[in-house]
């Protein structure tokens, strides 16, 4: 049977398709604030930290007891249009545990600013975390954020070599790989991709960097758009020479695909955390 798409909008549609799908993103912001709270009072929090001089030009970082065994940056997603750190605090709690920093960065949302702006934001952002924290780095991105860490990882990175050389591992956990389809959707309003940026701005359509090590993690019970952009990057990138693992969580869809990462003993936090 032939599948063809006929609903774009539809197709990247996540709230609507989902059971009280309307609760996201509000469910995060108590659970967030609770721990930069707890955090901060110990003083483990360094909120609102500055990497640009735009308004959106910040990052949050927690730290570890003891000396950070490396950095972990998450990056949020939202489409390239919306939501900011602050979103997602509490997703810090797995690696922390295990004794790395995490920085977690927002960034200029579209329409004031295009994703290719939007991509050397975070590069910066990433440089100046990894300049803060010594030891190895691990990128982590959700939704429009896997686009965004996995475009740190292609051959033509806009980070700094000496920070490329410290990426150990990098997790996109429900990534958008290839931007072309999104131009057939009522955000491209908003996001304003043409054909040239959409290609220059896609991991799927890019080489990775030497040794570069990918993991793509989607939810099982996700549109199908996003299970298949998943193991598209993870495919294509396996015969371009990355190390890449795929996997689709049962019983997870776009917004407790993120879950794993607060409970130090999921596999998305182990898995994050090898290499």
């Amino acid at each position: 049977m032939f599948h063809r798409i006929g609903d774009w909008d539809d197709a990247y549609a996540n709230g609507v398709n989902i059971a009280r799908g309307d609760a996201w993103p509000g469910v995060w912001v108590e659970a967030s604030r609770a721990f930069r709270d707890k955090l901060a009072g110990g003083e483990r929090a360094r909120l609102d930290l500055s990497y640009g001089d735009a308004p959106r030009h910040r990052f949050d970082l927690f730290l570890p007891d003891g000396a950070p065994k490396g950095l972990v940056v998450f990056v949020h997603g939202g489409f390239w249009m919306k939501l900011d750190q602050t979103f997602l605090s509490h997703l810090a709690a797995g690696p922390l545990a295990h004794g790395h920093a995490v920085a977690m960065p927002t960034y200029t949302l579209c329409p004031d600013i295009r994703i290719s702006g939007i991509v050397g934001e975070v590069a910066r952002a990433v440089e100046a975390a990894a300049g803060m924290v010594e030891g190895p780095v691990r990128l982590a991105g959700h939704s429009a954020g896997g686009q965004l860490v996995t475009r740190m990882i292609c051959a033509d990175s806009p980070l700094p070599g000496a920070v490329r050389a410290r990426i150990v591992n990098t997790v996109s956990i429900s990534g958008l790989h290839d931007l072309r389809p999104l131009i057939r959707t009522k955000m491209n309003e908003t996001l304003r991709l043409d054909a040239a940026e959409a290609a220059a701005q896609s991991p799927a359509l890019l080489a990775p960097l030497p040794g570069a090590r990918l993991v793509c993690w989607v939810g099982a019970a996700e549109r199908s758009e996003f299970v298949r952009q998943n193991a598209l990057l993870a495919n294509i990138w396996t015969g371009l020479g990355a190390a890449t693992l795929c996997v689709e969580e049962p019983d997870r869809h776009h917004f407790t695909i993120v879950d794993g990462l607060a409970d130090p003993a999921h596999p998305l936090t182990t898995t994050l955390l090898t290499g």
